[in-house]
């Protein structure tokens, strides 16, 4: 049985591309799909926030000297670009999903409303959350906090590049170790960049755990649903 029964998945959208440079690898989604489909399995609700890096970064060379708010909003159609490719290819692979978007693009995807959300989740359908908070100046780190308080999930899944929270930069010291669980107050007092600040407070202050693993580890997302030591567990 997994130990938790409704789950946020915050995905970046760097996480897609794989080994390419920008865009969507498609052998990278489709990994990670299946590993979604396997937590769906045992009965585990699933919601899923999405970055737009991988797709932003493809243009992000002529965003140089671009207004912050107008920068933000393309970043935002970004993420409803990535939550359709997500959404399709679980429809490949048999799941049924839905889009929700914070901002109106009722002819590409149904707009935000929490009551339809719940209903699609306890339905057993992946609910995938686009354009962030539909605000400019906000991340999706901030969008998942809030869409995962507002659905009732038990933890944030934060998939990365890294297989947890480190006390220094693995990359650069080897005497770097990862932390199994550690406090919200700890995380904040020792300078650790779990999330973005605002993220990190509201799920402090909604006691919403965090839990920080790697997405490119097989098997990863499944051992951190059934409970087993995978990742970093932030707590209050």
């Amino acid at each position: 049985m997994p130990a938790y029964k409704r789950i946020l998945l915050k995905l970046s959208g760097e996480a897609l591309m794989g080994e390419d440079s920008y865009g969507i690898n498609r052998g990278t989604i489709v990994r990670m799909v299946r590993e979604v489909q396997e937590i769906t399995n045992l009965g585990c609700q699933v919601a899923v926030v999405i970055g737009g890096g991988n797709i932003f970064r493809g243009v992000a060379g002529g965003s140089v000297g671009m207004d912050r708010a107008t920068a933000d909003y393309m970043g935002m159609l970004a993420t409803v670009m990535n939550s359709l490719a997500l959404a399709d290819t679980m429809r490949q692979e048999g799941m049924t999903a839905r889009v929700m978007s914070a901002i109106s693009i009722e002819q590409v995807v149904e707009p935000y409303v929490r009551p339809k959300a719940l209903q699609y989740l306890e339905e057993g359908k992946i609910v995938v959350f686009a354009a962030g908070t539909g605000n400019p100046f906000f991340t999706t780190d901030t969008a998942a906090a809030l869409r995962g308080a507002e659905v009732g999930a038990e933890v944030v899944l934060k998939a990365t590049k890294v297989d947890g929270v480190y006390s220094a930069d693995p990359n650069k010291d080897p005497t770097a170790t990862r932390y199994s669980t550690i406090a919200f107050d700890e995380a904040i007092a020792r300078n650790l960049q779990v999330m973005d600040a605002t993220a990190f407070a509201l799920c402090r202050d909604q006691k919403l755990p965090i839990r920080v693993f790697s997405i490119n580890k097989p098997g990863a997302l499944k051992r951190v649903v059934l409970g087993e030591d995978e990742g970093t567990l932030v707590h209050v």
